[in-house]
């Protein structure tokens, strides 16, 4: 079918609660997406960084293609031999005690969630359905509708109510906020690292090993939000890296499937996951034969193929050389980043940032806005040279070019 007739049954069909870009992918490879007309694009998402390892990478398709041939799910009631490998292999890679594999990122905040009130509860001796949970303005962390209580978008929260009691919400990259808002009935700290939905706002320097110092001081669980951030995408194997902390609760998601499967999860020390007992949580598929051979495979291709280093070096690249390009462009009043999740964001006055995406993909280059006013980029961490001199040019120059010439995608 043509691109225009698959858009007619979709909007005609699918309830409308994303607005896409009107390009219809068919296939990809790496870096490199292809539409139902066989247009090539170079895909600077990664669908909100699932897609770490690049499209179809053919390592983590085999490693699909191999389990399913022998055994896809079992449900938690039995057990198989790819989970255990799983659990053992993330712990050794991330330096944590346990691991609580999920399916969605979403799943795996709640996952986390209600780990940290189980905790509070049973160790640090909060009264039973008082713990407090801090959080902060500008989050993601998914759509559930206990997580869209401590959004402050409102509209993620606008006819969705009532809402789940116990959460607090601070400014980001405020530490002394944080000191402030703790009290004897606190459990948890919810933060994302870099705030990639928000428009990939990086905190301040320093910013989390206050966070680790206050959390330790005051016997509360110092949660972070890594499943957009986590697994390369900033250059280092995790963003907190960057200031050499260990949160108690790390949340995994997207990137941990290779952008094929969706595999999520927790890690955290033996003593905190330990507070689950069998039947207080769990999923159908979590932990599925299927998800952990795949997610096996994603964590090997990325070291082993030296994508995290990759991201270092090109993320670095393409920052400072879009600084340097767009310097006293007077659309741009920021750009912000680590590794390959770039934001470039543009003055109020510009009208929005989704007229530049709808150029960029008229010319090759998909990307999306965010929070209206940034363009975010974010392509896989295989990106070489090459590639990204070519997404610089095509950017530069529409971000240059007079508003009435800019194209949308038809």
């Amino acid at each position: 079918m043509d691109r225009t007739t698959l858009i007619d049954i979709e909007d005609r069909y699918g309830a409308h609660n994303y607005l896409p870009l009107d390009v219809v992918i068919e296939r990809g490879e790496g870096v490199w997406v292809y539409d139902v007309a066989g247009k090539r694009y170079l895909d600077c998402l990664s669908a909100y960084s699932a897609l770490n390892q690049g499209h179809c990478h053919r390592r983590v398709i085999q490693a699909l293609v191999d389990q399913a041939q022998k055994l896809t799910l079992t449900s938690r009631a039995f057990r198989n031999d790819q989970l255990p490998l799983l659990c053992k292999e993330i712990c050794k890679l991330a330096g944590y005690g346990m691991f609580l594999p999920m399916n969605t990122g979403a799943e795996a905040v709640e996952t986390a969630l209600k780990t940290a009130r189980r905790w509070a509860y049973e160790e640090k001796g909060v009264p039973d359905g008082q713990a407090e949970m801090i959080t902060c303005q500008n989050n993601f962390h998914g759509r559930t509708i206990t997580i869209i209580t401590f959004s402050t978008e409102p509209l993620y929260r606008d006819g969705f109510g009532p809402f789940t009691p116990g959460f607090v919400t601070i400014p980001y990259g405020d530490a002394g906020a944080l000191e402030r808002a703790i009290t004897p009935h606190t459990a948890a700290f919810l933060v994302e690292p870099i705030q990639g939905e928000a428009g990939v706002i990086v905190p301040p320097d320093g910013y989390l090993k206050q966070v680790r110092d206050i959390c330790t001081r005051h016997n509360v669980l110092f949660m972070a939000d890594e499943i957009q951030t986590g697994l390369g995408r900033t250059g280092k194997l995790f963003a907190c890296d960057h200031e050499n902390v260990r949160p108690d609760v790390m949340i995994l998601g997207k990137a941990l499937g290779g952008g094929i499967y969706p595999v999520s999860g927790v890690l955290a020390s033996k003593e905190i996951l330990g507070i689950f007992e069998p039947g207080m949580h769990g999923s159908t598929f979590s932990g599925n034969p299927l998800g952990a051979a795949v997610a096996r495979e994603s964590l090997r291709v990325l070291v082993e193929e030296g994508m995290i280093e990759n991201a270092a070096v090109m993320g670095g690249y393409f920052i400072g050389h879009l600084r340097e390009a767009l310097d006293g462009n007077e659309r741009v009043r920021d750009i912000r980043g680590k590794g390959l999740l770039v934001g470039v964001e543009l003055h109020v006055e510009v009208g929005g940032a989704r007229k530049f995406c709808e150029e960029l993909a008229v010319r090759g280059l998909l990307c999306k806005e965010t929070h209206k006013d940034v363009v975010r980029f974010a392509p896989p961490l295989m990106i070489d040279g090459e590639a990204t001199d070519w997404a610089m040019q095509q950017i530069v120059e529409v971000l240059d070019m007079p508003l009435s010439d800019l194209r949308t995608v038809s």
